[in-house]
């Protein structure tokens, strides 16, 4: 971990393959403030440097919140909303919300509160399983801001538009099975139920060629304005990277073989 910042803060942890990334803050319902947020941002650039890692898995401390957004007691809620806005961090909350260079598989592991900052990292995810408990909303509109970390942009790109403006217009929250039934969430389970969930998912994840997964995520996040065809044919660096790799050819070996791949990373 970093010195500059106490191990209880965020805790990140990379075992066979996966990383979690957990925001433990739970006094404050795992709200970021200045230090979480650059920590965060630190984590995602050393996942971007490590090929070792496949899969990511983000969850807040405790069993109440995944993330409650910024941290309103800290220093940075003094600023005017112009400052504010002036200081975003063109990745997002979290450094992950807008984030378009991590190539790796996101789930949100949405284990209470996703509020605020905490949902639009939650769009920033690929991902979403959610205790039957777990909350949504953006509601900064409640406390006289603005979801402009994605919150906005996002939602109304991937919901109907009445179902977008309701959430927006109104701050509320909605539950997990609310959100699941519009699409924002894949898979709703029971609280005790989520770490299972989750494995399952990594498991998934895991059973695929990660140069594969790398280039799915790359022409996602980088062609989203261009046409079917033009995202195609965009030589996009981890697509080049798949089409000439060593798990293109395990993959062909091991069907053949009718054994499952053991994929090299590369």
């Amino acid at each position: 971990m970093n010195d500059r910042m106490p191990v209880d803060e965020v805790r990140f942890e990379v075992a066979d393959h996966v990383a979690r990334v957990t925001i433990d803050r739970p006094k404050v319902l795992n709200a970021v403030d200045p230090k979480t947020h650059q920590r965060l941002g630190e984590i995602w650039e050393s996942i971007e440097r490590d090929p070792g890692i496949r899969a990511v898995v983000l969850t807040g401390g405790g069993s109440r919140a995944f993330c409650t957004g910024a941290d309103m007691s800290a220093a940075a809620v003094d600023k005017t909303g112009l400052e504010y806005w002036a200081g975003l961090d063109p990745a997002g909350f979290g450094g992950l919300s807008l984030r378009t260079t991590l190539d790796v598989p996101v789930i949100a592991r949405v284990n209470g509160f996703a509020l605020g900052g905490g949902m639009e990292m939650v769009l920033g995810c690929d991902i979403v399983i959610a205790a039957e408990s777990a909350q949504f909303g953006l509601t900064e509109p409640r406390v006289g801001r603005i979801p402009l970390d994605g919150g906005v942009t996002q939602l109304v790109r991937r919901l109907p538009h009445t179902q977008a403006m309701g959430l927006l217009l109104t701050g509320r929250r909605a539950r997990a099975a609310e959100l699941a039934g519009m699409g924002l969430v894949n898979e709703v389970v029971p609280d005790g139920e989520l770490d299972a969930a989750v494995d399952r998912w990594v498991a998934d994840i895991l059973a695929c060629a990660p140069t594969s997964l790398r280039a799915i995520k790359q022409m996602v996040q980088r062609t989203g304005h261009l046409t079917s065809q033009e995202a195609r044919a965009t030589r996009l660096p981890a697509l080049m990277a798949a089409l000439d790799s060593e798990d293109s050819r395990e993959g062909v070996r091991a069907f053949q073989e009718k054994r499952p791949p053991n994929w090299p990373g590369r």
